[in-house]
């Protein structure tokens, strides 16, 4: 049934351009015409949000009471860089989701690629994030995927072009979502999914697909807790000589240690620090498109 928000829901307060998200837990009326009129919005246990292209307005939410993200990345065709992966993994943390991270197209890794491959891997299992590797061409780690899938409700994310349709195509077979090959021009992904869809998969558990992410904001983190964000650098701060540290000139800090070490990948730190040079005053709201 098509259901629509009630006039007073867009007038309560809401700070995005949608007061009612994929997942909400809702209450309902029928009307007259047949359709539905929502007229309460039950709390929500955690949302993923990303920044607003509507500039009166300071956010959109993608989906909200989620058990797992899954952010689908890939080596080749595109790249996705550590920087976007990062900015992701920190909504993400900032939001109370779990967050497992999807290589997609293994099959089509080169060898120097798939070294990559393991060092990334190693880099994020690290950090304390689920790692998968599949192909959703040849049907490769799918299982695995699956299994994580079964119970729940979950979202895929990831640039356009990673392959996040064709996964979900071969995840529910007949569901045919359309897919779009990559640009050669600029090596790029083209936009398929255009807005959220929640879709049941035949195992259990429910799946948010999401359009090709372009933006992603912060509107509640400060820049003295993003450090608490990056669950290996949280796990240092006690060792840090001040209780506040921010990782960045402060004498005597663990985490800056660790990376010197070698047991903080630098990537991640590197990321931190460019992340921690954008707040300007204020929370911080910049694209996450890297």
């Amino acid at each position: 049934m098509s259901c629509r928000p009630a006039g007073r829901l867009r007038l309560e307060g809401f700070r995005s351009t949608n007061p009612v998200a994929v997942g909400d837990r809702v209450v309902w009326e029928e009307v007259e015409d047949g359709t539905g009129v929502i007229t309460q919005i039950h709390e929500r246990k955690n949302c993923i949000i990303r920044k607003s292209v509507n500039l009166s307005h300071e956010s959109h939410v993608v989906a909200a009471n989620l058990d797992r993200a899954f952010l689908v990345v890939t080596l080749a065709a595109p790249r996705t860089s550590t920087g976007f992966m990062d900015r992701f993994l920190v909504t993400a943390e900032a939001y109370g989701i779990p967050t497992t991270v999807v290589l997609n197209k293994i099959d089509a890794l080169s060898v120097e690629e798939r070294e990559s491959a393991c060092t990334l891997a190693e880099v994020y299992r690290d950090a304390g994030y689920g790692w998968l590797e599949v192909s959703a061409h040849t049907g490769e780690g799918m299982d695995a995927l699956r299994a994580d899938l079964a119970k729940g409700i979950h979202v895929l994310s990831g640039h356009s072009g990673v392959g996040k349709s064709t996964l979900i195509n071969r995840l529910i077979p007949g569901l045919q979502i359309k897919t779009a090959e990559v640009s050669e021009s600029h090596n790029k992904g083209r936009h398929t999914t255009t807005f959220a869809e929640m879709h049941a998969l035949p195992n259990g558990g429910f799946l948010v697909d999401t359009p090709g992410i372009k933006g992603f904001g912060l509107v509640t983190l400060e820049r003295d807790s993003l450090n608490h964000h990056f669950p290996e650098f949280f796990r240092r701060l006690s060792n840090c000589k001040f209780h506040n540290c921010v990782h960045h000139k402060e004498p005597g800090c663990a985490v800056r240690e660790a990376v010197e070490d070698g047991e903080v990948a630098e990537s991640r730190y590197r990321n931190y620090l460019e992340m921690l040079g954008e707040f300007d005053g204020g929370p911080y709201r910049d694209a996450l498109y890297r």
